[in-house]
């Protein structure tokens, strides 16, 4: 009785024909994944090409067809966003106004906690002190926190001040005749703090234990580490977080509403736009202009830090 053995050339057929299987498998998924990223891309992008038509449409237009029929009936118009920058007569725009309170308010918004979250997340990866890992357990917990339990508290801080052993150590702010942006920039920092530091310890943390010891062996100290080594390898995450704060300051509306006011000295571009609507919510023509100008900054930050942001993501997913 004889056993029969596979031959050389049955192997490599068996293994070329399982490599070509894989490649023709990999480029399914390929395309598979293309394709779908298309879809993706136009099912973001239609709405937004669709508020940039109805933007330039007149009024009439606006209040009685949809975007599509501008196709088979193109009518255009800047009126809407000449009304909407400057005003006119009959209504009130001055956007232009509350888009500089928005700058005023996110830039300092995002420096900020991007500062302070960077420092403590150094401190908590690389310096030994009691109570670090809770500390960390913590932080990472006022993630769980609503935004929202925590503004009557906010309010009171700001209204009553802080006094320690009858000191006053922060005076008490009146939130009514002060036209401050303070209030608003504490507010910011603190409700963003817990996940920057959450998301920069993940990134520091992972740096190299030998270069941090190479670091020290020849005389630096923290603060020279962490200027001339730790910051230069995190600026991707630095730069993907500052997007995701840009993008949540400038759309934000509930604490802009409630710590800077809804007047036209420190008001940002979201309580002028809701506003815009006008008391019935028919002023749509208003609107749209208002919204594509108020998206115009986000999507110039976005697309120019993009590069930093995908490297941000991306950082930590791999090792060697």
């Amino acid at each position: 009785m004889t056993t029969a053995t596979p031959t050389v050339g049955a192997g490599v057929q068996a293994t070329g024909g399982i490599t070509r299987a894989a490649r023709v498998r990999k480029r399914l998924n390929s395309r598979t994944a293309t394709l779908v990223s298309i879809v993706i891309a136009l099912l973001w992008t239609v709405p937004t090409f669709g508020l940039f038509i109805s933007s330039i449409r007149p009024e009439d237009q606006i209040k009685t067809t949809g975007w599509w029929t501008f196709f088979s009936d193109p009518q255009f118009t800047l009126e809407n966003y000449r009304e909407v920058l400057f005003g006119t007569s009959s209504s009130s725009g001055q956007l232009a106004s509350y888009f500089i309170n928005s700058l005023a308010i996110t830039i300092p918004s995002v420096l900020f906690p991007t500062a302070f979250a960077a420092l403590a997340a150094y401190a908590l990866a690389w310096i030994n002190f009691k109570g670090r890992d809770w500390l960390y357990i913590a932080i990472f917990a006022l993630q769980i926190v609503p935004l929202q339990m925590a503004l009557v508290p906010l309010l009171k801080f700001f209204s009553t001040g802080v006094t320690v052993g009858g000191v006053q150590v922060l005076p008490a702010w009146d939130l009514v005749d002060e036209q401050k942006f303070a209030q608003v920039w504490f507010a910011h920092t603190c409700f963003a703090l817990p996940f920057a530091v959450f998301l920069l310890h993940n990134f520091i943390a992972q740096l190299p234990g030998d270069l941090m010891e190479a670091a020290r062996v020849d005389g630096a100290t923290h603060p020279k580490i962490f200027r001339t080594i730790v910051l230069p390898l995190i600026t991707p995450a630095l730069a993907a977080f500052g997007i995701f704060q840009f993008l949540w300051v400038w759309n934000d509306l509930l604490v802009a509403l409630i710590f800077a006011g809804g007047r036209s000295e420190t008001a940002p571009l979201t309580v002028r736009l809701a506003e815009m609507a006008g008391t019935r919510g028919n002023e749509w023509q208003r609107l749209t202009a208002g919204a594509f100008v108020s998206i115009v900054v986000p999507l110039i930050v976005f697309l120019s830090l993009q590069r930093y942001f995908v490297r941000g993501l991306l950082a930590g997913s791999v090792k060697g």
